[in-house]
């Protein structure tokens, strides 16, 4: 949740932070140096712009080969966990609003009758009850980039992107001699036309977010490999009249022979994607000559949707894609044979090391998924508060994680593409659209973007104390759960108190006891995070506030009514800021009408427990509340010692 007012009362719009004193030193232009240099604005780019935004000591810059912002989008699908990802950065609230939401998905296939007819059979709930807080919406994604554009530019960084400028090459100095090793040159563009002019930057870090055609990629020597599946598809956005009566709900169809089509509706009301599988026979003669036009398109569309009519009025947006699933084997510039002795200096994510189809809608978010993974690591290790080592788990955790998705969608493709089996003919090759409704159902966790699990690294500890939260599985994303706020007892998620401000965080669930007792394990626990030897003592650096490199919560089992503020350890009552004012927003307890988190979340109520959850919100470690040793330990391993 929002805090302002922290050095003062100011007037105007409170959550347009002050400029950091660094961006009045900044000369108007492209600088000849930064800490971070990102390539390409797209989803990936932004998101780890606007990460990036939020630590305005770390001089980061975007460029773009386009003249300006994307004005319409090709991705649309926000998946549950990205809503999540983007109430850390306050802008869910936002995107919700204006989404279109997807709260059920209906099936059709051939009628048994008349196979010439499609007819709907079956309709399922899109993700399932408890899943997220948050719904899967539809939001173009030029409104997505305008959110995060829109946070940067509000950010103390006053970060924005400089347009018309293309990365043509990339070079790493290896010595280790030189603060800023790496060496991008650029080639101004004007309506995608190089200029002849030319400008270089020398970073510390670059990231290639610059799509399927990444020359950052190739300049590192990588490669997506892989298949294309010759399955072409076209796309259009259309505001059309049509007798269909599930135009306003996300739809698989599925003819006999005429092909397939994914509905999905749009925001506003009217507007409605179509994705329309292109027949490599019926339609072989404007694939081979390029001759698709939105007419055709829609002439397809009512070949399947058949006996209903769809009428086009006007096409917002339309395109020809081919399906393929490629990936790189590593999303950095190290050799696996040199990972113990050498540092990545160049990262790429997005499309420039995944590619996939759009039917499944993960593109956008597991690319925006890719640099939220990234972005805290960077600042972490920029600002000097973590191990340099940190940034080899980027590639680590999530090639593993396109390699899941390529199987996924290679699997969904293959079975959304492939001819309805007759279910009365047993030996008919194909799918049974029966077998594919069970299969989208199945994989609902996936789509919605909660089944990463990280494996255990220096930032995921082992599972050894799971029993004591089952609802918070290390590895996983930390699973929100309503809750009351203590000190003005507001009822909220707790999962919404965590910024996108790169500080890990330390829920304490409380023992039995009432944290007053000598008997609370809880209490204990608070006075040893307020002690010299607690790792928020050894890794806080000078001046800085207490809670920003690690930020401790605690949820209480005691009603809001029962205790006070005043009750509380010190630790969990900071003070901040040049004022030295006391931040009361660390402490909650169970919310008796939405649900007790401890039962919600299988916390264990008699020994209580802590979570420890990373700056992008997955959870690293579940431990005992008296496991004082094995906590800083942990963070040892991470984080630098600031004494």
């Amino acid at each position: 949740m929002a805090q302002f007012y922290l050095n003062g009362y100011k007037i105007g719009d409170p959550f347009l932070e002050d400029p950091h004193p660094s961006v009045a030193e900044r000369r108007e232009g492209l600088p000849e140096e930064v800490d971070v240099l990102i390539v390409g604005c797209g989803p990936a780019g932004l998101v780890l712009a606007a990460q990036l935004a939020n630590f305005p000591d770390i001089r980061t810059a975007v460029i773009d080969r386009r003249d300006g912002p994307l004005e319409v989008g090709q991705a649309d699908g926000v998946a549950c966990r990205t809503v999540e990802m983007f109430e850390a950065f306050g802008l869910a609230d936002r995107l919700v609003g204006e989404a279109y939401w997807v709260n059920e998905v209906s099936f059709w296939r051939p009628d048994p009758e008349d196979r010439t007819r499609i007819t709907r059979t079956g309709r399922v709930q899109d993700t399932e009850e408890g899943l997220s807080e948050f719904p899967h919406v539809i939001v173009n994604q030029a409104r997505m980039l305008a959110y995060l554009r829109d946070h940067m530019e509000r950010s103390a960084s006053r970060l924005r992107p400089f347009y018309g400028l293309h990365a043509s090459d990339v070079q790493i100095d290896s010595s280790g001699s030189s603060e800023y090793p790496v060496t991008v040159t650029l080639h101004h563009v004007k309506e995608f036309q190089e200029t002849g002019e030319t400008s270089t930057v020398r970073a510390k870090y670059v990231v290639g977010c610059d799509g399927s055609r990444s020359g950052t990629r190739t300049a590192i020597g990588r490669e997506l490999v892989g298949d294309p599946m010759n399955q072409s598809w076209g796309v259009m956005d259309v505001l059309a009249v049509t007798d269909f009566p599930d135009i306003r709900l996300k739809c698989a169809v599925h003819s006999a022979n005429q092909g397939n089509i994914l509905i999905i509706p749009r925001e506003g009301g009217y507007l409605v994607r179509l994705y329309i599988e292109l027949d490599a026979v019926s339609d072989k003669e404007m694939l081979e000559d390029r001759s698709v036009t939105p007419e055709k398109l829609a002439a397809v569309a009512n070949r399947i949707l058949h006996p209903y009519t769809l009428d086009v009025k006007n096409v917002g947006w339309w395109s020809v894609y081919e399906i393929g699933q490629r990936l790189c084997d590593k999303f950095d510039d190290v050799p696996v044979t040199e990972t113990a002795t050498r540092l990545p200096r160049v990262f790429i994510a997005g499309d420039a090391c995944h590619t996939h189809s759009a039917k499944a809608g993960q593109g956008m978010n597991v690319s925006m998924a890719d640099t939220w993974n990234l972005g805290w690591k960077l600042g972490a290790v920029l600002r000097g508060t973590a191990r340099p080592e940190l940034l080899h788990t980027y590639s680590e955790e999530r090639q593993k994680v396109a390699e899941e998705l390529i199987a996924f969608d290679r699997e969904f493709a293959r079975m959304f593409s492939a001819a309805p089996k007759d279910s009365g003919h047993a030996g008919d090759a194909g799918v049974d659209p029966e077998e594919f409704q069970r299969y989208f159902v199945q994989q609902g966790r996936f789509t919605a973007g909660v089944a990463t699990r990280y494996t255990p690294s220096m930032i995921t500890a082992e599972a050894t104390y799971q029993h004591l939260a089952e609802g918070f599985t290390v590895g996983m994303r930390f699973h929100s759960a309503p809750a009351v706020r203590l000190a003005d007892a507001r009822p909220m998620h707790l999962g919404h108190v965590a910024r996108a401000d790169g500080a890990w965080r330390i829920y304490v669930f409380a023992d039995r006891h009432a944290p007053t007792s000598p008997d609370s394990q809880a209490r204990r626990l608070c006075e040893f995070l307020a002690s010299a030897s607690s790792p928020i003592t050894r890794c806080t650096p000078a001046g800085a506030d207490p809670d920003s490199v690690i930020d401790v919560r605690a949820v209480f089992q005691q009603g809001h009514r029962d205790l006070t503020v005043d009750e509380m350890p010190s630790v969990l009552l900071p003070r901040k800021g040049k004022l030295g004012l006391i931040d009361y927003e660390k402490v909650f307890c169970p919310d008796p009408k939405a649900g007790d988190v401890f039962d919600l979340r299988g916390v264990e109520r008699e020994t209580g427990c802590l979570v420890v959850v990373r700056p992008d919100q997955y959870v690293s470690h579940v431990l005992p509340l008296d496991a004082y040793e094995a906590l800083a330990d942990f963070f040892a391993g991470i984080l630098v010692d600031a004494r």
